[in-house]
């Protein structure tokens, strides 16, 4: 699966996870999904309501509106993405558990070294497979 994100929206994962951090900073995907390329037209940025370093929540009443508005903008749900602000761009033993979507894309956008590194995955049944990022101009 190719994943293709545009350089606004990947900053705008930026500035959140920076703004968040040392919490996680988390929110949803939306775009289309056409002959194996998934093209990610909106991020949403959404409350962790766990307000935690290692894990997230969505905030379900942003999340239900996000969930709307994709509706009424001809999008669909791709998937969600978090940061991790100290630890590799890889998802954790939690993440893999919570899991839950086997049609999702998991971004994992982390901050651990001098420069953030966003990846994308796929988690089915506790298999992880990366999947191929193409952040556009």
């Amino acid at each position: 699966m190719t994943i293709r994100l545009s350089r606004n929206d990947y900053e705008t994962m930026l500035r959140e996870a920076q703004t968040r951090a040392p919490q996680e900073a988390c929110g949803l995907l939306a775009g289309t999904d056409e002959d194996g390329v998934r093209s990610i037209r909106k991020v949403y940025v959404l409350e962790n309501t766990d307000h935690a370093a290692e894990h997230f929540s969505l905030n379900p009443q942003e999340q239900l509106s996000a969930i709307r508005d994709m509706r009424q903008s001809g999008l669909k749900p791709l998937g969600n993405w978090h940061s991790h602000p100290a630890t590799p761009s890889r998802p954790s033993a939690e993440d893999i558990r919570l899991a839950f979507d086997k049609a999702a894309t998991y971004c994992i956008l982390s901050l651990a070294g001098k420069t953030p590194v966003l990846n994308a995955f796929h988690i089915e049944s506790g298999t992880v497979r990366k999947e191929n990022l193409i952040i556009q101009e």
